[in-house]
């Protein structure tokens, strides 16, 4: 029998689950080679813009192998309608049975990637962190700086608000917080204020610019997951003393990196994957004055370990599992 698990009950388990110390298992495993995950299947729309990814895999010797359909039309919010839908189908790795459907719209992709940025800025932020930069006020914008709050002290954020018109409600989602909140003029301003910095917009042409990034800034870029998406000049990526990626296969057909390999400002021999950086302990993977970035597109391990972590709480509130 499958578990149905609607987006109400969702959000009531979620606060109960370490989210980030899962996803970084998870990287970890995905590193290690332990997970199956083929290339991700996508449709891309023009009119409206927006797009939809089919994300899929198991980590091996797993109970469980994860489906996600996950879209974003990014013109949904005028419309009166969430930009991200989505659910994930859980499935028993040893039958093939459905375990669990998760109704979530798409939040819990929301959640696993500012997860995957928090365990970005674990390992990769410089410290002390003086200001966090956000570029883009949707979900991510706002999720990415919540999910920072256990990663570091920091709670100066400028961020640069692509239309002005969503000012006001970035502003109030941060009402009555202990994050102190400015808006930036543009991209150039969060650069200059911000050593670390987070990108989270569908952006088709680059908004930072090598020449903007200061020595000693961390970099995770999170809004270029297709071919078609840039928020960052080839050149930061060519110039950064350290380029992570959560797939090193995924970044060969898009995000930022595939960008600046197209460019020929980058090789894959300098990258590095994100699992790789967690299990390696004993290293220090920054200078004081070092650049990184660390480019985010979204792996099915991150699905698995989310869906999987929800099934099983919901299953033991249940007091048993289905």
């Amino acid at each position: 029998m499958s578990t149905i698990v609607n987006l109400e009950r969702i959000k009531e388990i979620l606060p109960e689950i370490n989210v980030v110390e899962i996803i970084e298992v998870g990287f970890a495993a995905y590193s290690r080679g332990e997970v199956v995950v083929p290339p991700v299947g996508e449709l891309i729309f023009e009119d409206p813009p927006g797009e939809a990814h089919i994300k899929y895999g198991y980590i091996k010797g797993d109970d469980f192998f994860v489906i996600k359909i996950a879209s974003g039309f990014y013109h949904n919010p005028k419309l009166g309608v969430p930009s991200n839908q989505g659910l994930m189908l859980l499935f028993c790795q040893n039958t093939g049975s459905l375990k669990a459907i998760l109704l979530d719209d798409g939040y819990l992709t929301a959640i696993r990637t500012a997860a995957a940025g928090a365990v970005a800025a674990r390992h990769l932020a410089p410290e002390p962190v003086k200001r966090i930069g956000i570029l883009g006020s949707g979900t991510q914008g706002k999720l990415q700086v919540q999910y920072l709050r256990e990663i570091t002290p920091c709670r100066e954020v400028s961020v640069w608000v692509p239309d002005a018109a969503e000012t006001e409600d970035y502003l109030a989602f941060f009402a009555g917080s202990d994050w102190v909140i400015e808006i930036a003029n543009d991209p150039a301003q969060v650069a200059a204020e911000c050593n670390l910095i987070v990108t989270t917009t569908p952006s088709t042409k680059p908004l930072l610019l090598r020449e903007q990034i200061r020595p000693g800034t961390h970099i995770t870029a999170v809004g270029s997951d297709v071919a078609q998406k840039i928020e960052l000049d080839p050149e930061i990526l060519g110039n950064a003393d350290l380029v992570v990626v959560d797939s090193i296969s995924q970044s060969e057909s898009r995000g930022e990196v595939f960008r600046a390999f197209d460019a020929g400002a980058l090789r894959r021999e300098h990258i590095v994957e994100l699992g790789t950086i967690i299990a390696d302990t004993n290293r220090k993977h920054r200078q004081a004055g070092d650049i990184t970035v660390c480019d985010l597109t979204g792996v099915a391990v991150q699905d698995l370990q989310i869906a999987k972590a929800v099934f099983l709480k919901a299953g033991q509130a249940n007091g048993a599992l289905s």
